[in-house]
C-alpha cells in the first residue's frame, strides 16, 4: 500500500498528522532536499505534499521528479501564505498532459 507524506515547517504541516499522513518537519533547504530524496528512494509513496516555501529551496530537485509516476509532488501553501507556485505547478502539469495552454 502506498503512503502519503507532508513536508514543511511545523506550523504548516502538523495538521496532516490528524488524518494519518506521515509528516516531516524541515526548516531549511538542506533538510528539505534530504527529506525529499529519502522519501523518493523508499519508493512506497504515492504523493508528497510540500509547502511552497520548502519547495522554493529545492525547485531544481522537484523539477527532476515531475516526470516520475510516483511519487506525485504537490505544492501546498504554508501558514505564511500562498505564493501561487502550487497553482502554477498544477497548471504546467495539465498543459503537459493535454498539450495546450489553459488561459485564465
Amino acid at each position: 500500500m502506498y503512503k502519503i507524506a507532508a513536508v514543511g515547517d511545523k506550523d504548516s504541516v502538523s495538521g496532516f498528522l490528524a488524518i494519518g499522513m506521515e509528516v516531516y518537519f524541515v526548516s531549511d533547504g538542506q533538510s528539505a532536499a534530504n527529506t525529499i530524496k529519502q522519501l523518493v528512494r523508499q519508493d512506497d509513496y504515492a504523493a508528497i505534499f510540500i509547502t511552497e516555501e520548502a519547495a522554493a529551496f529545492i525547485s531544481e530537485e522537484i523539477e527532476k521528479l515531475k516526470d516520475r509516476m510516483n511519487p506525485a509532488i504537490i505544492l501546498i501553501p504554508g501558514v505564511k501564505g500562498n505564493t501561487g507556485e502550487g497553482l502554477s505547478s498544477v497548471s504546467r502539469s495539465i498543459e503537459r498532459a493535454v498539450g495546450s495552454c489553459l488561459e485564465d
